[in-house]
């Protein structure tokens, strides 16, 4: 099966109700937001998306999205390439009141005012959920050894400092 480009926007209730499965990619040149919080994104966005009614009426869209980023090691500086895994599974809602009411299993996302959903939006948020908190290499592929990692002993005024609350002790003994 070929993989083509994904529209920018669906219309998710249309799309349930014919039980569309998009298989396909993202053009890495639209994840602007991605591109700002890491250093580059390496690769266009292959994701898989299927659209169905579920057995409580309710419009799902089911996913998954994996894309290739270059971040940048926060021990030792140097960057280098992590894959962005996720999945998804959405309810559309028309207006985030209405939230409360799905099942824990989906999360909501809000239609605009044309009843549809802008994917590239989507992709990009979670693949920004997906991001690591703190980039780092694995410890093996470090360029800081663990020796390096050490920030060094405490200065030696630091370590002879009477304790502040040895007053207290004298009160405890009244």
């Amino acid at each position: 099966m070929q993989k083509v480009k994904l529209p920018l926007t669906i219309d998710p209730y249309k799309d349930a109700q014919r039980r569309m499965d998009y298989d396909g990619y993202v053009t890495r040149s639209l994840f602007s937001r991605l591109g700002e919080s890491v250093s580059s994104v390496l690769s266009d966005a292959q994701v898989t998306l299927s659209l169905y009614v579920d057995p409580q009426r309710l419009t799902v869209i089911k996913g998954t999205a994996t894309v290739d980023v270059e971040l940048d090691c926060q021990r030792c500086g140097n960057p280098f390439t992590q894959t962005l895994d996720c999945s998804f599974c959405f309810s559309p809602v028309s207006n985030m009141d209405q939230a409360d009411n799905l099942p824990e299993i989906y999360d909501p996302i809000e239609v605009d005012s044309f009843g549809e959903i802008s994917l590239l939006d989507m992709i990009e948020d979670e693949f920004i959920l997906a991001l690591p908190l703190v980039p780092m290499h694995d410890s093996e592929h470090c360029e800081v050894s663990v020796a390096e990692q050490v920030f060094g002993a405490l200065p030696e005024e630091l370590a002879t400092k009477p304790n502040p609350f040895a007053v207290l002790a004298n009160l405890k003994k009244n």
